[in-house]
């Protein structure tokens, strides 16, 4: 691996060099490694940074993009006043500490409220009561996902197989060749809208497999804002990661 750098106008671009065997080279931006070109072993160093001159637009404009990219949230500590999210709105987190054998967790009158051993750290009180909410966002609003699933099948004349919640890292939703249809748990985090986005995309593919001008035109007849919505996770979906 290496790491040199070219000047295009005012800006100085660094980037990594992965020798990988592979018939072409390709140019990947991200928030984790910066960019990095994978290159096939016989390409010259020269000739790489010929074809990174020739993608520099392109590179500074993803470059950009990612600057509007929020900072990942700091992990929950799930103490008393903390703030949890479900929907795209935040509830206080109430935390006591009892003599009981166990902890419970549940949603009340507008709170998240908690009940946990006396005598446990606080180490364990947060890795309990994560699972504990995250058990609660797969059970409670997956009620919500279904009305909402329900309601967009309609408007787009498809049926899925099954729908489920996943634990997906990088992946907001899937839809099988089979029919079957899993969203990551986290959308329950975001708003509504965000949600209704992401379950017509789903439910879409269902008619229109690939990303076509007939896919984007299907959804834009059932949400014509449907571009914001895509936006909003783009630039906040990172967010959704705060928990698990």
């Amino acid at each position: 691996m290496t790491m040199p750098t070219l000047r295009y106008g005012t800006t100085t671009i660094e980037y990594f060099i992965y020798s990988h065997e592979r018939k072409n080279m390709k140019i990947a931006v991200d928030l984790v490694n910066g960019v990095v070109v994978y290159a096939p072993p016989s390409l010259a160093e020269e000739k790489i940074q010929d074809l990174v001159q020739q993608k520099a637009p392109w590179i500074l404009s993803k470059i950009k993009e990612l600057g509007e990219v929020k900072e990942p949230a700091a992990p929950k500590e799930f103490v008393s006043g903390e703030k949890l999210p479900y929907l795209g709105r935040n509830y206080k987190l109430k935390v006591y500490k009892e003599a009981v054998p166990s902890a419970s967790f549940k949603f009340h009158q507008g709170k998240f409220l908690a009940v946990v051993p006396r005598n446990w750290s606080q180490e364990d009180v947060q890795r309990s009561l994560e699972q504990k909410l995250i058990d609660w966002y797969k059970a409670h609003g997956f009620l919500k996902i279904k009305e909402r699933v329900q309601r967009y099948q309609q408007y787009l004349g498809v049926s899925p197989r099954s729908v489920s919640l996943r634990n997906q890292q990088k992946r907001w939703g899937t839809c099988t060749p089979e029919g079957n249809i899993y969203l990551n748990w986290r959308i329950l985090l975001a708003p509504v809208h965000v949600i209704d986005y992401i379950i017509v995309h789903e439910l879409a593919h269902l008619a229109v497999p690939e990303h076509s001008d007939k896919f984007w035109n299907l959804i834009r007849s059932v949400l014509p804002d449907y571009e914001a919505q895509k936006e909003w996770l783009r630039i906040h979906g990172i967010e959704l990661h705060c928990i698990g």
